[in-house]
């Protein structure tokens, strides 16, 4: 996961979260759903973020296999190794 957090209270619509699933991954049908879980997972850490925040998370081959609840705490974990989890603003 690559993380920018931005300005407080910059004039930005929300924040911007992307997707970035290789073909290491699997085929197209296996990068579609994880990329429909990583969504689903990300949907409920919107809180957590600012609006100026951009979150870039790539996809690791081992996703693939990953239920939505290892997922989500991989995530978690990565965003407040960032420091972009609510509260973590310096």
């Amino acid at each position: 996961m690559h993380a920018l957090r931005g300005e407080a209270g910059a004039q930005i619509d929300g924040p911007k979260i992307g997707l970035v699933v290789s073909k290491s991954v699997g085929n197209a049908v296996q990068r579609h759903q994880v990329s429909r879980r990583l969504r689903h997972v990300m949907r409920t850490m919107l809180d957590d973020l600012d609006t100026a925040d951009r979150v870039v998370i790539r996809a690791l081959p081992g996703s693939r296999d990953a239920v939505s609840a290892r997922l989500e705490s991989e995530l978690h974990a990565a965003l407040k190794r960032a420091g972009i989890t609510a509260g973590a603003r310096s």
